[in-house]
């Protein structure tokens, strides 16, 4: 379900890309910073606990109680030059995977899916738990809208966008992946050594 959702917001915004509200960044102060060392790169995360405190406070334990380390960057949509999500995470391994968190649409955060936003990936409201996605220009058609909860933002690249954008043209395999996803998964994945807390 999370693939068709992705798909359908992903090709809602390569058709006609959404306008961009202002969206006001949040102060350093309220960030708590995340290291993540991987394969490609060090990445640097502002995860938001004062705008989304529940969806930020369920990343930070999977930092905490070392759940990430270990796991890859497993998948890349790309959706035009430079354009699209990469996602990272658990992939519901019982052993690293904790209890869902409730949702946190962007309507209620006042985040949104603009170029470095991380966001929970979900099946449906309530199911989202330890896979995570970074967006690659702006996807604002993934924010909540009318009937739609979209998907909802904790935090954003504050270093590493390079990185990032490295992931998003990484090989991807053309016969892994089920519906949707067959051939966004990446052929190597790229391994996250450690996510911790930066002072």
């Amino acid at each position: 379900m999370i693939a068709a959702l992705l798909a359908a917001a992903l090709q809602a915004a390569a058709a006609t890309p959404a306008p961009v509200a202002p969206v006001t960044a949040p102060t350093p102060v309220t960030l708590t910073r995340v290291q993540l060392t991987t394969a490609a790169g060090p990445i640097v995360i502002g995860v938001d606990t004062k705008a989304a405190p529940a969806t930020a406070a369920n990343f930070l334990k999977y930092v905490d109680q070392r759940k990430l380390d270990g796991v890859a960057f497993y998948r890349a949509v790309k959706v035009g030059d430079g354009y699209g999500l990469v996602q990272f995470g658990t992939r519901n391994d019982p052993k690293r995977t904790l209890p869902p968190v409730r949702h946190e649409p962007t309507t209620q955060t006042g985040l949104s899916h603009v170029d470095g936003a991380v966001s929970m990936a979900m099946a449906t409201p309530g199911t989202a738990a330890g896979d995570f996605f970074v967006v690659v220009g702006d996807i604002t058609s993934m924010d909540a809208k009318g009937t739609d909860p979209g998907f909802a933002v904790f935090g954003r690249v504050l270093e590493g966008m390079d990185v990032i954008r490295r992931i998003l043209v990484a090989p991807t395999s053309p016969t892994l992946g089920d519906g949707v996803m067959k051939g966004q998964m990446l052929a190597p994945t790229i391994r996250i050594e450690s996510a911790r807390r930066l002072p």
